[in-house]
């Protein structure tokens, strides 16, 4: 379910999320240390929301920030978070965190992206990945699922494209779920169109007793590149504490090599 904030009042508003989260009215009274008879008014329009009460109710639904300022607008409040660009002159801070973060990370692969998955920056050893990569794929800005999962994109080197897919499409309905967002829904059904991969994602058998794999742990990238096969799993780093709607949609995903093999390819082209 997809939550459109400029179709209905405040207190629809309310009983959309409250019901996208599956959360009682009892359940969500009890949260907010208010009458379970409250919350049915604020729902119904026969009480209105002061601006606290609307904010501990987002709280306790895990409402995001940018769809806390939209109920707060949809009931007559100005925004409490601001979504301040990167390039302000204030963010500079974070911009030097992010990109020593990037930077530290090489030889292996990191990138930076917004709540739509669109590459905000990336370290140099990004390009190992887009070698043949379509150019109009590349044009700001980049969707990076989009770019992974395009037919003309790195889809047709993605050697376990079928287990990635699922990865990515359950990794982005998570999402579509915490926040209702429907351009991120508009983005799944795009995704969905594109052309799969054959069953080759699965981890070949190995004998009994051989122990565990990577392959067994996390969902690995596994990709063709000029310099050979390579694989990769990754880690997702956020600002835990962020109070502004830019810094809290900010991700950075960091990619380490998955075997030995692709450590010594990535070691060799940064010393070469």
């Amino acid at each position: 379910m997809t939550i459109q904030m400029a179709e209905h009042t405040i207190g629809e508003l309310l009983r959309r999320w409250r019901q996208h989260r599956r959360v009682s009215q009892l359940e969500l009274a009890l949260h907010a240390e208010v009458s379970a008879r409250h919350i049915s008014f604020l729902e119904t329009g026969r009480s209105l929301p002061s601006r606290e009460m609307l904010l501990r109710l987002a709280d306790h639904l895990g409402i995001p920030l940018r769809e806390r300022n939209s109920l707060l607008m949809a009931a007559g409040f100005a925004p409490v978070y601001s979504a301040t660009s990167l390039e302000d002159p204030s963010m500079e801070v974070i911009r030097s965190a992010i990109e020593l973060v990037l930077k530290g990370h090489e030889p292996n692969p990191a990138i930076a992206i917004d709540r739509y998955w669109t590459l905000v920056t990336a370290n140099r050893s990004i390009d190992l990945l887009l070698m043949g990569v379509a150019p109009e794929l590349l044009e700001p800005p980049v969707n990076v699922l989009r770019l992974s999962l395009h037919p003309d994109g790195l889809a047709p080197r993605i050697i376990n494209l079928d287990q990635w897919r699922s990865h990515v499409f359950r990794q982005l309905r998570n999402y579509i779920d915490t926040s209702a967002d429907p351009a991120l829904a508009a983005l799944y059904e795009e995704l969905r169109s594109y052309p799969g991969g054959d069953d080759t994602g699965h981890s070949e058998q190995r004998p009994s007793g051989s122990g565990l794999a990577v392959d067994d742990l996390v969902i690995p990238l596994r990709f063709r590149s000029e310099a050979g096969e390579l694989s990769f799993f990754s880690t997702t780093t956020v600002f835990g504490t962020a109070n502004d709607v830019t810094l809290a949609e900010l991700a950075i995903e960091s990619f380490y090599p998955a075997d030995a093999p692709t450590a010594d390819i990535l070691r060799h082209i940064a010393n070469a």
